[in-house]
């Protein structure tokens, strides 16, 4: 037992302490006087369950909770009459002490399920059933990670409920959720994020459940043979998962048509999927002495990728054996798509690779990456690990818990579109802890810059994001700090200084920022059709990936906070209607914004990282954009019927409570 885990026990046996004294303290007290000392136990409860194992402590205590009087009086006070689709407002409401209550009567039916807890108006099987409806509808916080509007409204507070899930569903059993969550688990890999962390842990459940001959599946988890088998069992030489090293062994007797067969195996498993068992780590290491042919195979190259292996064949056998292992097998898949996008092309790039194997890390950022991943294999090759999955997989950096969203829309885009400029700012951050980026002429240091928008130094993020974001976030918020005494929005000068000379220097915003009112909103849109859209522009398609500004909301359509986002083309979808793909930092980008307004992934020509709306629907949550004043389009062919149809969307939405004053603006859609 490390320091750490002494550490974690001896806060969650005081918490426990602390919350059965003023569970004591409540009972204590008349039903009238309650509301005095309920404040301790909700403020117990909640730091409690934040924390690793302390939802299985306040489960333990679930009698004595609901015998205190925790409940009394409230909408919680009569668990038979609970209504399991409610828990999704509760359970993610900006009122900290709406989510503890919530958690703590999820608590208190888990403990009458278990039979721990012989409740006199519900029965063990009455909460299980209800348990189960419970985990189905709110799927997404046990598997996914917190939204905009969750993390604006929550902060911190948006761990409770997954810790919450998590808890409920290895006491309940994910057999009873199994179909749902195979279905997300593809949904999010239809993404191909970077970080697959927490899928795999999903996919491993998965496996133990199957697995475990006292876990009755039925027909359920029909779908997960190939999720799986794609980290488990992606040939025949590895089917029953028989650990890394006798499958090495087993390596060293095959022929060239064996080993052909496991390189395709493993190729086609992930391209399929987007995961990378391990196994493929230790066959790719051993390929290595068999000539490009093979490797090409196991990497499951076309022929982009493989002439771009075939000239730059040193580079990347030096990139497999410093980067390649069981742990950071996803570089394989990094790796595969860097080929694939030819970025080794770009002259600068292979020499910035080369440098990158060999670069000294500080030992601050060692630190880092040791806390974050472990200290096997080397820090070094997690960093390389994320090179490589960055620059094969640009569009799927995610902002974690935090609310960096434009640091992390920037390495996105310098992966996406200057992949040189983002291996420069690795090697600031990992080897200097310091980036300099200049504004307007004058240097701006990561370093001086002490404050940025995140509160805490993350680590919920790719290798890369760990040690780059935090420099970036403080360069950003000096960069705004800079513009604070100027009118207007500060994204005018910030965006195209801080994210490269291709964002345009023309600027929109549709928002008036000292008054929070919508302002000049028709002049606003025609603009955007004229400078986006291919039937008013001269069909010119977009060249360069520009930064936009959404106004977020929720399902409700209700405002949530203004985000950052990358567009990326507009173009017809196989229905031949017009959207607009762009890339979002939030780690899920299918997203309910509300009012129909149904953010998609897939199915409507998106390629891997992108998100989509119909034009217009995209409009109606845009409140900033970029432009090349060089190249406006033609303003007034855009119909105002389609105009009030974005305009509608808006004031309908976000725009609720922010009509103009003046009657000319608010007339426009006859509100």
């Amino acid at each position: 037992m490390t320091d750490s885990d002494t550490l974690d026990i001896a806060r969650l046996d005081s918490l426990s302490e602390k919350l059965d004294k003023a569970l004591q303290a409540l009972a204590e007290v008349s039903d009238f006087a309650k509301i005095t000392r309920i404040r301790r136990v909700f403020d117990t409860a909640r730091l409690l369950m934040l924390l690793e194992g302390g939802c299985a402590r306040v489960e333990a205590r679930a009698r004595q909770i609901e015998e205190a009087g925790v409940f009394l009086g409230s909408d919680w006070d009569e668990p038979q009459l609970l209504i399991p689709s409610l828990t999704c407002h509760s359970l993610k409401s900006s009122n900290a002490d709406t989510v503890v209550v919530e958690a703590l009567s999820e608590l208190r039916l888990l403990a009458i399920a278990m039979g721990d807890y012989l409740h006199p108006c519900m029965s063990l099987e009455q909460a299980h059933h209800y348990l189960t409806q419970v985990l189905a509808i709110n799927l997404g916080l046990l598997f996914g990670s917190p939204s905009e509007a969750e993390r604006e409204q929550q902060g911190k507070l948006s761990r409770l409920p997954r810790n919450l899930f998590r808890h409920l569903a290895e006491r309940i059993g994910y057999e009873h959720v199994i179909d749902r969550l195979i279905e997300e688990i593809w949904r999010i890999l239809q993404q191909r994020p970077i970080q697959v962390d927490s899928v795999k842990q999903m996919i491993t459940q998965i496996a133990v459940c199957q697995a475990n001959p006292d876990i009755d599946l039925g027909i359920s988890g029909q779908g997960a043979d190939r999720l799986i088998s794609s980290l488990y069992g992606a040939t025949q030489a590895c089917r029953e998962d028989p650990g890394v090293e006798v499958y090495r062994q087993r390596l060293s007797s095959m022929d060239s048509s064996a080993l052909q067969y496991e390189a395709t195996g493993f190729a086609r498993a992930m391209h399929d999927t987007g995961l990378v068992s391990p196994y493929h780590a230790v066959l790719l290491r051993y390929l290595q002495e068999h000539g490009d042919h093979l490797l090409s195979e196991a990497l499951g190259l076309s022929s982009t990728g493989r002439d771009c292996l075939l000239c730059y064949g040193d580079l990347v056998r030096a990139m497999i054996n410093e980067t390649v292992y069981p742990q950071t097998a996803q570089a394989i898949y990094g790796l595969a798509l860097l080929l694939e996008r030819g970025v080794l092309y770009q002259p600068p790039v292979a020499p910035a690779l080369w440098r990158q194997l060999s670069l000294p890390i500080s030992p601050y950022c060692e630190q880092r990456l040791v806390q974050a991943f472990g200290p096997e294999p080397m820090a070094r090759a997690w960093l390389m690990q994320g090179v490589l999955c960055m620059l094969g997989l640009p569009m799927g950096v995610g902002q974690g818990n935090n609310p960096t969203c434009q640091s992390a829309r920037a390495l996105s885009m310098w992966a996406y579109n200057d992949p040189d400029y983002m291996l420069q700012m690795v090697v600031w951050a990992a080897r200097d802890d310091e980036i300099i980026i200049h504004f307007e002429g004058q240097p701006i240091s990561s370093r001086e810059s002490v404050s940025g928008v995140a509160k805490e130094l993350p680590l919920d993020l790719d290798p890369v994001s760990l040690l780059v974001v935090p420099h970036l976030d403080r360069i950003y918020a000096e960069m705004g700090r800079r513009c604070s005494e100027r009118e207007g929005d500060p994204h005018r000068w910030v965006n195209p200084e801080f994210h490269g000379w291709w964002s345009g220097r023309g600027f929109r915003i549709n928002v008036d920022v000292k008054t929070g009112k919508l302002d000049q909103l028709e002049d606003f849109l025609r603009h955007f059709y004229a400078s986006y859209h291919p039937y008013y522009n001269g069909n010119q398609p977009l060249i360069h990936p520009q930064p936009a500004g959404i106004a977020v909301t929720d399902s409700a359509g209700r405002f949530v906070g203004w985000h950052a986002i990358t567009i990326l083309r507009v173009a017809l979808d196989p229905k031949e209607e017009m959207r607009v793909y762009f890339y979002n930092p939030n780690n899920d980008s299918g997203q309910n914004w509300g009012n129909g307004v149904e953010v998609d992934t897939s199915g409507n020509g998106e390629r891997f990282g992108e998100a989509s709306l119909p034009f217009e629907q995209f409009a109606s949550r845009l409140y900033i954009f970029h432009y090349d004043p060089l190249e406006r389009g033609e303003l007034a062919q855009v119909s105002a019927e389609e105009l009030n149809r974005v305009k509608d969307h808006i004031y309908q939405s976000w725009g609720a409570d922010r009509l103009p004053a003046d009657p000319i603006q608010a007339s426009a859609s006859q509100y």
